[in-house]
């Protein structure tokens, strides 16, 4: 995908449907998808108030379920995008990743904020619950150290990479897509998940120190 705006979504002649020009052919991109697949949100919200239910009982295994799922699939997704798929993208002739993308990404558009917010959210009240907060913890130090990289990873997902695929399906929804756009987009995308992907690495080492100390 990082090179889909120099082998572009053409512009299409007038009058005829959208097409993504690769490999020397015209292949028609399909619209026959959604930005935001409405029966996910179901989902979403039972995760959600999953995750209201044990901030308010404040019972420590339900904040712990929800910080240590939620987190593993944010660190698994980001490492996944970065190093896995962003390579493999770069490969595919341009309709496969038009292909893969209306597939993937509005899945995304649903998976990735409930993740963060999940664990932010039952990290911070596990770590209130058992104390990690104060100056006085042992390794608060270490404690500090995660909150910065997680809030940074926080943005970057969310104000990055999150518009970034917000952009693209909305682009490719358009009568023409804009190729250039795209790839740019895109670029975008695989750089900002690779970043994310590498800051879990220093995630991972922050907590695994935590929990064995």
């Amino acid at each position: 995908m990082t090179e889909i705006a120099q082998q572009a979504l053409a512009p299409e002649p007038s009058g005829s449907p959208a097409v993504a020009v690769g490999a020397g052919r015209a292949h028609p991109v399909s619209k026959d998808f959604r930005i935001v697949p409405l029966r996910g949100l179901y989902a979403v919200a039972a995760v959600l108030a999953g995750l209201v239910a044990a901030i308010a009982t404040n019972a420590l295994w339900s904040l712990d379920f929800f910080h240590v799922v939620s987190g593993g699939i944010w660190t698994t997704l980001d490492l996944f995008l970065g190093f896995v798929l962003g390579p493999i993208l770069g490969r595919l002739p341009v309709p496969a990743r038009v292909e893969l993308t209306t597939r993937l990404m509005p899945k995304l558009m649903l998976i990735m904020p409930t993740v963060v917010i999940c664990t932010l959210a039952a990290g911070f009240q596990l770590a209130r619950h058992l104390g990690y907060l104060y100056p006085t913890y042992p390794d608060h130090g270490w404690v500090v150290a995660s909150f910065v990289v997680v809030a940074v990873m926080a943005v970057i997902a969310l104000g990055l990479l999150e518009p970034a695929n917000l952009a693209v399906l909305f682009e490719l929804k358009k009568p023409r897509p804009n190729g250039e756009v795209i790839g740019r987009l895109m670029r975008r995308f695989i750089a900002t998940a690779g970043i994310t992907g590498a800051m879990q690495v220093a995630t991972l080492v922050i907590m695994t120190r935590l929990a064995t100390s």
